[in-house]
């Protein structure tokens, strides 16, 4: 295996290109580019949660949705909001 020098120069590189990817993704963010809505399978896969997970939150009201077409949406919002209202906070008792 040959071994390869990394210099200053290539870690400010390397800094510079991922401080720019950073600002893009924040810039995205701000501006609104971001999803607004997610399907059924990006939810499960974000909150790593199964079908059937998905499916309770949806039938006991816990999770709003909107259905078009057979495909179900999920708000970003919504979900932000249902795991701010279920945080647990720590406490030493």
């Amino acid at each position: 295996m040959p071994t390869s020098i990394i210099t200053t120069d290539d870690l400010r590189d390397f800094k510079m290109e991922l401080l720019d990817d950073i600002k893009k993704i924040l810039n995205k963010q701000a501006f609104g580019t971001l999803k607004k809505y997610l399907k059924s399978s990006e939810v499960m896969e974000m909150l790593r949660i199964s079908p059937g997970t998905l499916q309770n939150l949806r039938i006991n009201g816990t999770l709003p949705y909107s259905k078009m077409g057979g495909i179900i949406y999920y708000d970003i919002e919504d979900i932000k909001k249902v795991m701010t209202k279920n945080r647990v906070e720590y406490s030493e008792e």
